[in-house]
């Protein structure tokens, strides 16, 4: 086979691919292998260019006896490490034995098994602390506190605030599957959000007064009714409401307000925004980005002193998703933080 037209295959093939000559200099290569490598590596000797050792040990065993064999190559792009599957495999042009070199991209698969691993480490540590103090309660009530009335109720009420910890993170962590699971198929049945709302706030009222707070309500007089899942809007609702109260200070109040329909450039449609605003602490710029992701707090501590998860912002972003809308989070240090929820109308 002529190399001229090895050299055209290779060049029209959308994975990373070069080909290795009998001098052991790449004869060929095609624009994603020059993307990979970030330059032209034509006419080098292939241990200059690819430098990785398990890599060059295959190709120089593919070079002396034309075999087929795999192996992985690591490089970074930009900010991210990726990984690469690699097959060698010898054959034969007109010009003598060459070897050929693919590289297939194995970055998802690999950070979406460390992002397997992460949250099943995550989800362990989040159980283990109630577990723990759970059992240990358990063996002191049955030891030096069995005849301790007053030491024996204490305990109880500990008990139960750790099974309710318990509880919560397992719930929480069923509504995020169950999310997932349907974040591809967009909800289609009419909604009034505006009753969502104030079913929402009718609920959280009694949390809020316990802290002071005050839920002030801007709403349209007239229903606003746009395509969706009415329980998992009032998740939306609620957890949003839920987390201004926790970490919104006191003494204050927690704005809600909704608006439109108007037409919004990132749903490219017409569009209505829930905002939920708050007047406590704020948040730094560079939590912001990290906030719906699973398990990430910005203060562990009172989190947990609060009884938070650390999902239920995952859990509003899937439904926002799921919903085809966008989540916007706006907060300055020390002035408060809103949080907006644009839903396509239509």
């Amino acid at each position: 086979m002529p190399i001229s037209d090895v050299s055209q295959v290779v060049t029209a093939l959308p994975d990373p691919v070069l080909l290795v000559g009998p001098d052991e200099r790449i004869v060929a290569r095609n624009g994603r292998a020059e993307q990979l490598f970030g330059t032209d590596i034509t006419g080098w000797h292939y241990v200059t260019a690819l430098r990785q050792p398990a890599l060059l040990d295959t190709i120089e065993a593919t070079l002396a006896d034309g075999g087929r064999r795999n192996t992985r190559f690591l490089s970074r792009d930009g900010n991210r490490d990726t990984a690469w599957d690699v097959s060698v495999a010898g054959i034969v042009l007109d010009t003598g034995h060459h070897v050929l070199v693919a590289f297939a991209d194995r970055s998802a698969v690999e950070e979406a098994g460390q992002m397997r691993r992460d949250f099943v480490a995550n989800v362990s540590h989040e159980l283990r602390t109630p577990l723990t103090a759970l059992l240990g309660f358990i063996e002191t009530l049955r030891g030096s506190a069995r005849e301790d009335a007053a030491a024996r109720d204490r305990f109880l009420g500990i008990m139960e605030q750790e099974a309710g910890r318990m509880h919560r993170l397992v719930e929480d962590l069923l509504s995020l599957s169950r999310v997932e699971d349907e974040e591809r198929l967009r909800p289609t049945a009419p909604v009034d959000l505006v009753e969502v709302i104030r079913e929402a706030v009718t609920v959280l009222g009694p949390m809020a007064r316990d802290q002071g707070l005050e839920l002030r309500l801007e709403l349209p007089d007239a229903p606003r009714v746009i395509p969706g899942d009415s329980g998992q809007l009032y998740q939306v609702v609620s957890n949003l409401v839920e987390n201004a109260i926790k970490y919104g200070g006191s003494g204050g109040s927690v704005d809600l307000a909704l608006t439109g329909p108007v037409r919004e450039t990132a749903l490219q449609c017409d569009g209505v925004t829930l905002s939920v605003t708050d007047r406590g602490e704020g948040i730094a710029a560079h939590h912001i980005a990290r906030l719906t992701e699973r398990f990430y707090r910005i203060d562990t501590h009172r989190s947990r002193q609060v009884g938070g998860t650390g999902l239920g912002l995952a859990i509003v972003k899937h439904i926002v998703s799921r919903h085809r809308g966008r989540l916007r989070i706006d907060s300055t240090p020390g002035q408060g933080s809103t949080f907006a929820v644009l839903l396509p109308a239509e």
